[in-house]
C-alpha cells in the first residue's frame, strides 16, 4: 500500500509542478478559504466553528464509509490537500500517508493541524487487556514503537481542546472573520461541556463500571475520562475480525462473573462475535448494545443530518442503559 501511495504522489507532484507553484496571498474579494479534513468528527468540529460563512469551503476526505484504518487517498484527495489553506487530520498510525502528501503541497503557507500532536501528553497508548486477542505479527516485522490510540474524538474533553486549536488556526488564516469564529467556538464548546457533564452524571451512580465489548474497543479515551473499565476481543486499531475460541470463552466468563445483562459491539460490526459470546454465557439472554465510534460516517449520512454531538448523545443513551 505504501509503495502504491508513493508512486501516486510522485505523479501528482509532477503534475502540480507543471501547473505552476502556489497561489500567493488570497484576494479579499471572493476567493474561498479551503479547509480539508480527514474524518467526520474533525469535519463537524470545523463546520460548527465556521458557521454560515459561505466564503469557507470544507472538504471531508473519508466520506464513503471506509474506516480510517483502511483509507487510501486518491489522486483527487492529494490535489485537494496540496492546494488547501488548512489541513486538519488525526495524525495517528493510519495517517502516516499524510507526511508524503504534504511534502509536495503547492500552498507553502498551509496551516497543518495534527490533532494527536496537539494533544501531546493527553494521548493514550493502545492497551492490550487480559483476554484480548493478540495481533498476528507479520514476518520480518520490526520491533514495535509505542502505538497511541487514534480515536481521540471519542473524548469530549479532547473535542473541546481540539476545537480551541482549530479556532486559533482558522483565525490566523482568516482574521477578518476571527470574532465570528471565536463566538461560534465558544457556543459549540459549551454544548460539548454540557454533554460531558451528562456523561459524568450517568457514570456517577452506576453500580457496575466494567463492560464487555465482543468487538474492537475504540473507546479508551472516553472510558479513561469517566473512570470506566472494560474487556474486549480486540484493540481499537486491530485489523483482526475473527475471535479465537479462547477469547470468546474469556469474554463469556467475564459477562457471567460481572452479572452483565448486555454485551457491547461497535456500529461497523455484524454482531456475530457478540452473539457467539452470548451463546457461551450461562443465561444466554444478554442484549447486544451498539456504540458508535464515528469512524465511517458517509456523505449521505451528513446530508441526512449526522452530527458529532447527536451521535455522542446516542452513545450516552447506550451507556446509560448498560450502566444501570
Amino acid at each position: 500500500m505504501k509503495k502504491t501511495i508513493s508512486i501516486l504522489l510522485c505523479i501528482i507532484f509532477f503534475c502540480l509542478a507543471a501547473c505552476g507553484c502556489g497561489s500567493g496571498e488570497k484576494s479579499s474579494k471572493g476567493e474561498k478559504v479551503k479547509i480539508v479534513t480527514t474524518i467526520f468528527p474533525v469535519y463537524d468540529w470545523v463546520k460548527n466553528i465556521v458557521g454560515d460563512n459561505e466564503n469557507v469551503e470544507i472538504t471531508m476526505l473519508i466520506d464513503s464509509g471506509v474506516d480510517l484504518h483502511s483509507f487510501q487517498p486518491s489522486a483527487r484527495d492529494i490535489m485537494k490537500i496540496s492546494d488547501c489553506d488548512m489541513f486538519v487530520f488525526v495524525g495517528g498510525e493510519s495517517d502516516k500517508w499524510t507526511s508524503d502528501a504534504l511534502k509536495g503541497a503547492r500552498n507553502s503557507e498551509m496551516k497543518k493541524l495534527n490533532i494527536m500532536q496537539i494533544l501531546g501528553s493527553l494521548k493514550v497508548e493502545e492497551e492490550e487487556k487480559e483476554g484480548m486477542q493478540a495481533e498476528e505479527e507479520e514476518e520480518g516485522e520490526e520491533e514495535e514503537e509505542i502505538e497511541y490510540d487514534e480515536h481521540i474524538w471519542l473524548s469530549l474533553k479532547n473535542a473541546a481542546f481540539a476545537c480551541e486549536k482549530i479556532t486559533e488556526a482558522l483565525c490566523g488564516i482568516d482574521s477578518e472573520n476571527a470574532e465570528t469564529y471565536i463566538k461560534n467556538n465558544k457556543e459549540y464548546t459549551e454544548k460539548i461541556k454540557e454533554l460531558d457533564s451528562r456523561y459524568k452524571d450517568a457514570v456517577k451512580n452506576a453500580t457496575n463500571k466494567t463492560l464487555v465489548f465482543a468487538d474492537r474497543f475504540p473507546f479508551a479515551y472516553m472510558f479513561k475520562d469517566y473512570g470506566l473499565d472494560y474487556y474486549a476481543a480486540f484493540k481499537g486499531c486491530s485489523a483482526e475480525t475473527e475471535a479465537s475460541f479462547e477469547t470468546v470463552i474469556f469474554l463469556a466468563s467475564k459477562v457471567d462473573e460481572l452479572g452483565l445483562k448486555n454485551i457491547m459491539k461497535i456500529e461497523s460490526s455484524d454482531g456475530s462475535i457478540a452473539r457467539t459470546v452470548r451463546e457461551n454465557t450461562k443465561s444466554k439472554d444478554q442484549e447486544i448494545v451498539t456504540m458508535n465510534s464515528l469512524q465511517s460516517i458517509t456523505a449521505n449520512e451528513i446530508e441526512n443530518g449526522a452530527d458529532y454531538l447527536n451521535i455522542m448523545e446516542d452513545n450516552l443513551t447506550a451507556l446509560s442503559k448498560v450502566l444501570k
